[in-house]
């Protein structure tokens, strides 16, 4: 089933465990495979602004993580 980019925007993530995690910002695509790299939970251009070290993995989802899209966006529980 493919979707639109477009749709991912504004749905919120949540782990399959239940724990909210936010909502979609901004994608990472990576354009060589043609799939989606990473959800951001903030916009890129205010991560970039950032001088912070590890503020883009704190504020991103690898979409390897997700497990489905519907009205929310499900992924799977990292590894303590």
């Amino acid at each position: 089933m493919a979707i639109l980019i477009s749709e991912l925007y504004g749905k919120h993530i949540i782990t399959n465990a239940g724990q909210k995690i936010g909502m979609v910002e901004d994608v990472i695509i990576d354009f060589e495979k043609g799939s989606i790299k990473a959800l951001l939970l903030t916009k890129m251009e205010d991560l970039t602004r950032t001088q912070e070290r590890g503020t883009l993995n704190k504020n991103m989802v690898n979409y390897d993580r997700v497990s489905s899209v519907a009205e929310s966006i499900i992924v799977k529980a990292t590894p303590r």
